[in-house]
């Protein structure tokens, strides 16, 4: 009686249903892992969430030490290949700008690469904007980054208005952004 009942569509059927409850339980996302009652989420429209790194001679940097300026906050790592082309226009885009009020942050995702490897990386590129450290992930986690490069173009206000993912970022792309943040667009 119960083969009768147990066709071969009801059983992938009670398959299909069983292995999407399964999925469903456990790939919840813990409600404390986000507060939603925050207003600051890495995406375009939101106010960049802070976050506190050190920087080359171990100082704390937060991202609110630059309120009031633009900001490109890059992610990246020394082995990263996407990351080593875009970086010389990126310091040429921060020579042209930087005394409009435009700073380069770039945030070296420590936890996957070596402080070391970085300071060297950046000595080589001879890289004069500020590189920071993200040695426990946290600020990774925070912007959940998935890919490197990853780069967010915030204004003054402290609020995202682009974002990039994946590089590398031509020369081209990168001006038209500054200037876009420079005129409050």
């Amino acid at each position: 009686m119960l083969l009768n009942y147990l066709n071969p569509q009801r059983l992938l059927s009670i398959t299909i249903l069983s292995s999407c409850a399964i999925w469903i339980i456990f790939s919840r996302v813990d409600e404390n892992q986000f507060d939603v009652h925050s207003n600051s989420v890495p995406f375009p429209g939101f106010e960049a969430p802070d976050f506190l790194v050190s920087d080359h001679n171990e100082a704390s940097v937060s991202l609110s030490d630059y309120k009031g300026q633009t900001v490109l906050l890059n992610f990246w790592a020394s082995w990263c290949s996407p990351c080593r082309e875009e970086m010389p226009a990126m310091e040429r885009i921060y020579q042209e700008y930087k005394d409009q009020g435009f700073e380069i942050l770039a945030l070296n995702s420590t936890h996957q690469d070596s402080r070391q490897k970085a300071i060297v990386f950046a000595d080589e590129l001879g890289l004069s904007f500020p590189i920071l450290f993200d040695k426990d992930g946290s600020a990774s986690k925070q912007y959940q980054i998935q890919a490197l490069p990853s780069s967010f173009f915030i204004d003054a206000d402290g609020v995202i208005q682009d974002v990039v993912f994946g590089g590398p970022m031509s020369e081209a792309l990168l001006r038209i952004r500054v200037q876009n943040l420079l005129k409050g667009k």
